[in-house]
C-alpha cells in the first residue's frame, strides 16, 4: 500500500532549490506556491485552469493555459451523441510576465484575458465560480456563460508530486461536485444546462515537468440519494509514493482512497469496457464507453499531445471512510489517457 501523507496546515511548496518541501495531499489547497521559488528555466513552467462541465449529452471545456513561451484561451462544446464539436480560441506569445494565473485556485479570485477577439473571465467567490467566454472575432455568435456552485466548506483534493529529476514537480487541485447551470450560444443554436443534471470539475495545475509523460485522469460527479457524490482518479504521472491523486467526495467531504489503476485498458480499442480498482478495494468500477473524444497532434514526433478522453457510464461500488458502501449505477463520467511531448 502506498503512503498517503496528508498536509493539514499551511506549507511552503518549494525549497530554495526548487524542490518540493513535503510531497503529499490535502483536503483544501494548503500549499503556498511562489513562482519565484522555481529553479528550472521559466520556459518549462506550465500553469493552467481547466474547467470541464456537462452531462451525458454535452461536454463543455473552458481553459486558460500559460506555458511562458505562450498562452491560450480556449472553449469547446462537444455533442457526445453525435460527435459534433464547436470550438474557439486565441493565443499570445512570450507571456512569461503576462496573464499570470492565481497561485491558489481554491480561494476567491478573479482572472481575465482579452485578445484576438476573445474575452475570457473566471470570477470565484466562496460559493460560486462564474465562467465566461466570448468570441467576437467571427461572423456568428460564440458565447458561453456558466455558474458552478460549491457547498459551504467544500472539500477537494490537492496533491504535490515530484519527478525523479530535481526541480521538477506537479502541483494540482481537483475540485469536484459542482452543480453547473448556464448556456452556450453558438451561431443560431442555444444550448441550455441545468444544475439538476450538469456538474463541473476544475483541473487546476501548476508545475515543471519532464519532456515526455503519459497519464490517466478519470473524473465524474452526480447525486446519490440527493447528496453530491464524485470521484477523482489520476495516476502514471511522477512519483506518487507519498500521495496519490485519488479520492471520493460525498456530501462535501473528501474521502481519501489508495492508488487506482485500470485493470483493463483497451488501448486502441477505446470503446471496449474499462475496469478500475484501487489497491485498498474501495474503488471498484467499470466504465462502458459511448464516446471517445480523441484529440492531439504530434509534429515530426518531437512535440505535441495525444489524448483519448473516453466518456461512458460507470457501475460498481465505492467505500467511504466509515465503511459505508455506495452502489454506483449508470453514472456518467470520463477517463482519459494522455501522452505529451513538450
Amino acid at each position: 500500500m502506498q503512503k498517503q501523507i496528508e498536509i493539514t496546515k499551511a506549507t511552503k511548496l518549494l525549497t530554495k532549490e526548487g524542490n518540493l518541501t513535503k510531497p503529499g495531499w490535502c483536503r483544501r489547497n494548503l500549499y503556498e506556491y511562489n513562482r519565484q521559488d522555481i529553479s528550472a528555466p521559466s520556459r518549462r513552467i506550465k500553469e493552467w485552469d481547466f474547467y470541464q462541465l456537462g452531462n451525458d449529452r454535452y461536454a463543455v471545456q473552458i481553459c486558460f493555459a500559460n506555458i511562458s513561451i505562450g498562452a491560450g484561451a480556449s472553449a469547446k462544446l462537444i455533442n457526445l451523441k453525435t460527435g459534433k464539436t464547436y470550438s474557439s480560441g486565441s493565443t499570445a506569445l512570450f507571456t512569461k510576465n503576462r496573464y499570470r494565473l492565481p497561485e491558489n485556485g481554491d480561494i476567491p479570485h478573479s482572472f481575465s484575458y482579452q485578445g484576438g477577439g476573445i474575452l475570457l473571465s473566471f470570477d470565484v467567490d466562496e460559493r460560486n465560480r462564474i465562467l465566461r467566454f466570448e468570441d467576437n472575432a467571427g461572423e456568428q455568435p460564440f458565447l458561453m456563460e456558466f455558474n458552478l456552485e460549491m457547498m459551504e466548506n467544500h472539500q477537494s483534493i490537492t496533491t504535490a508530486t515530484p519527478f525523479e529529476q530535481k526541480g521538477r514537480f506537479f502541483y494540482t487541485n481537483k475540485i469536484n461536485c459542482m452543480p453547473a447551470c448556464g448556456k452556450a450560444i453558438i451561431g443560431d443554436e442555444v444550448f441550455e444546462f441545468s444544475n439538476e443534471d450538469t456538474f463541473g470539475v476544475l483541473d487546476w495545475g501548476r508545475g515543471v515537468w519532464p519532456y515526455k509523460n503519459t497519464w490517466y485522469w478519470g473524473n465524474g460527479s452526480t447525486r446519490i440519494d440527493g447528496k453530491l457524490f464524485g470521484f477523482e482518479i489520476t495516476w502514471g504521472f511522477g512519483d506518487d509514493s507519498n500521495a496519490t491523486a485519488t479520492a471520493l467526495f460525498y456530501d462535501g467531504v473528501c474521502h481519501k482512497i489508495g492508488a487506482v489503476n485500470v485493470e483493463v485498458c483497451p488501448v486502441g480499442r477505446w470503446m471496449e469496457s474499462w475496469a478500475f480498482k484501487s489497491e485498498d478495494g474501495r474503488f471498484n468500477l467499470t466504465m462502458t464507453p459511448f464516446y471517445d473524444n480523441a484529440t492531439g497532434i504530434k509534429v515530426l514526433g518531437l512535440i505535441g499531445t495525444n489524448c483519448h478522453q473516453v466518456h461512458g457510464y460507470w457501475n460498481g461500488t465505492v467505500v467511504l471512510d466509515d465503511g459505508t458502501v455506495l452502489e454506483i449505477k449508470d453514472m456518467y463520467a470520463f477517463c482519459e489517457r494522455m501522452e505529451t511531448l513538450w
